[in-house]
């Protein structure tokens, strides 16, 4: 028994490459997580964009509190051992009857990490639905090769390279992690996933986070990043970030700024092109 994930979890986790539903925060919770977004957007005038979409547990001091949730930490734990990196936060929103969508990939051809072990956690503050444009899962694609990929930057898709699988996916045989608010998945980095348009009246805000060994090596950059967030990092393979102190800390603001434009150069390491900043 894991401290988060029993046996029948783990052993389908490793099968099929994902696992869902864990309950994280409560209800109460994840409505005041996504009143702090929301509160800041409107402060800005505008939705998060930018860099600001990426590593925001180095502006915000209760993402930085979300990457350290003993429940999230718990359940990767049981996945990946005691000692744990947290690479990268990245938010995935999608506007009300938004044409926004994720086209069929999979993440490590794109990430530059040596690792198959690197653990996507999706935390939804808002319902994921089928209607809303939740994640959906290739079961079983995390084994063997990787698929072939194309870049066709189309600008309804929020990946960076507008990426997709250049084989034909059959709809039929995948599976749609609907989440509530509050709820997270567990994927493999090497899974294929998608997501479609949101149809629903609501706002579709969730915020992956990507948890590593510290045994994982960045082979696409010289410098990388990541926060310890628990246990020990015996290897050293990656700076650790600071912890900001209070919400854009300056003493933390220009690593962001170098951890992200870093992150951005690993994206598009032998791009055709690069895709102005979402």
């Amino acid at each position: 028994m894991g401290k988060c994930l029993d046996a029948a979890a783990c052993a389908q986790y490793a099968r099929e490459g994902y696992y869902f539903p864990v309950d994280v925060l409560s209800p109460p919770e994840a409505a005041a997580c996504r009143a702090l977004l929301e509160r800041f957007e409107s402060a800005q005038g505008h939705a998060l964009s930018g860099a600001q979409r990426s590593k925001s547990h180095l502006l915000f001091t209760w993402i930085d509190a979300l990457i350290r949730h003993p429940r999230v930490l718990d359940a990767v734990e049981d996945l990946i051992g005691p000692d744990i990196l947290c690479w990268n936060t990245l938010w995935w929103i999608k506007e009300p009857a938004s044409d926004s969508y994720v086209g069929w990939h999979q993440d490590l051809r794109y990430w530059g990490l040596d690792s198959n072990e690197l653990v996507t956690v999706w935390l939804a503050l808002s319902p994921a639905t089928v209607e809303s444009g939740c994640m959906r899962i290739l079961p079983r694609s995390h084994i063997g090769d990787m698929l072939p990929h194309h870049d066709l930057y189309n600008e309804n898709n929020l990946l960076t390279r507008g990426q997709e699988i250049s084989v034909a996916v059959d709809e039929t045989t995948t599976v749609a992690m609907e989440l509530a608010p509050g709820q997270i998945s567990l994927h493999n980095v090497r899974v294929a996933h998608a997501s479609a348009p949101n149809r629903s009246r609501d706002r579709r805000i969730g915020i992956s986070l990507h948890y590593i060994p510290p045994s994982a090596r960045q082979l696409a950059a010289d410098w990388d990043t990541a926060s310890l967030v628990r246990g020990h990092d015996r290897h050293h393979h990656f700076t650790l970030a600071p912890r900001p102190k209070h919400d854009f800390d300056p003493d933390v603001m220009q690593f962001h700024a170098e951890a992200t434009s870093a992150f951005r150069a690993i994206l598009f390491k032998d791009a055709e092109r690069v895709r102005p900043t979402l």
